[in-house]
């Protein structure tokens, strides 16, 4: 799951609409109470549907959430299962964090703990480079899942891949070859912007040293590649190139904090920042931010006045007119905003009340 797939089911409305969470386990003997646990909440979620609505009524969603479950092979789960459906569609998302266990009907799906979970694990794509072929996957932790469709996995089938190279003696080999090579990796680097734009993470690059020199030669995403990992790993799965990247991403990104931190110190001496969630919050979703930064652990409940910009503290983050956590609601709206977010180690903003944002102008 991606930021991508969150606003598309946020952007659903209508009752009923089923959302099924729970955590999953990745290995046996864990792993074989999973498909008890789903079939309990899916009767959970039938019996409380049927309170509401016939039977008649419920047709439809009831054989696509059947269908869907039927999908699941918990030889694969991961820590976490979403089950998301309604009158007209039917996803289920394996993801690498555990969710709360937990059966929701409501007018739109349940996506609170995937946006909290989005935001607050580390995550990043990982481009292994290679002629047959290039893959991409998204990484959360260790943890690698591979991109299949919109492009990916991506062969290069000209000249010096697929192709062989003319023989021509007025033809220089190497150099002709280099260059389909560089416009193999436009095509991949294309193929990467439509990922970059919708869910722009740091980019792990993985390959041998001249398909690395040739893709920063013509990437767009030079600025975003956070590290680089040398080798040919054309036959490596995700679970091992996931133990092997995952390393060198954490390094960079404890780096990148640094960078930051820095960065706020120099907006701090310019005055161009603000402290605390209210004023945060405020020029936040007035588009004004550049960089936000949060301390890991901030969270804080509140209700949004009718202006939709001055939030007062609450007690009780389940009530019905309180959001669970504002920092979440502002993480959102930064970056769609094309502002950067930023976790810091706690008390770190400790002057600035545990949330800082930096300003565009």
């Amino acid at each position: 799951m991606n930021r991508t797939d969150i606003q598309l089911l946020q952007a659903i409305r209508g009752y009923p609409a089923l959302s099924i969470l729970l955590p999953t386990h990745r290995t046996a003997p864990a792993n074989r109470q999973d498909p008890i646990r789903v079939k309990n909440l899916v009767r959970q979620a039938q019996e409380r549907l049927l309170a509401e609505f016939s039977q008649r009524d419920l047709a439809g969603l009831f054989a696509r959430l059947d269908a869907l479950v039927n999908t699941i092979d918990y030889r694969y789960t991961l820590d976490g299962l979403a089950l998301f459906v309604n009158a007209d569609i039917a996803r289920a998302f394996m993801l690498p964090f555990t969710l709360k266990e937990r059966v929701v009907v409501d007018e739109s799906f349940a996506t609170r703990d995937l946006v909290f979970a989005l935001n607050r694990t580390p995550r990043y794509w990982v481009l292994a480079l290679s002629e047959q072929p290039t893959r991409l996957f998204e990484g959360t932790r260790e943890t690698l899942i591979e991109v299949t469709g919109n492009g990916f996995p991506i062969n290069h089938t000209g000249p010096g891949g697929q192709q062989a190279i003319s023989n021509k003696p007025d033809i220089n080999r190497s150099a002709y070859r280099d260059e389909h090579h560089r416009l193999f990796f436009r095509q991949v680097d294309q193929a990467l912007k439509p990922f970059m734009v919708a869910d722009p993470l740091p980019l792990a690059v993985v390959g041998v040293d001249r398909y690395l020199a040739f893709f920063q030669e013509v990437s767009a995403y030079t600025n975003e590649i956070i590290t680089t990992m040398t080798g040919n790993h054309d036959k490596t799965t995700a679970h091992e190139l996931g133990k092997l990247v995952w390393p060198l991403v954490k390094s960079s990104l404890a780096a990148r904090r640094q960078g930051y931190l820095q960065e706020l110190d120099a907006a701090v001496g310019a005055q161009k920042y603000v402290s605390t969630i209210g004023e945060a919050w405020r020029l936040g979703h007035e588009g004004r931010g550049a960089l936000l930064l949060v301390e890991e652990d901030f969270h804080y409940p509140a209700r949004v006045d009718a202006s939709g910009m001055h939030l007062t503290p609450a007690d009780d983050p389940s009530a019905p007119d309180v959001l669970d956590d504002a920092v979440d609601d502002l993480i959102e709206a930064v970056l769609a905003h094309g502002g950067r977010v930023a976790f810091v180690d706690n008390g770190v903003l400790a002057q600035h009340q545990q949330i800082a944002l930096v300003l565009r102008y």
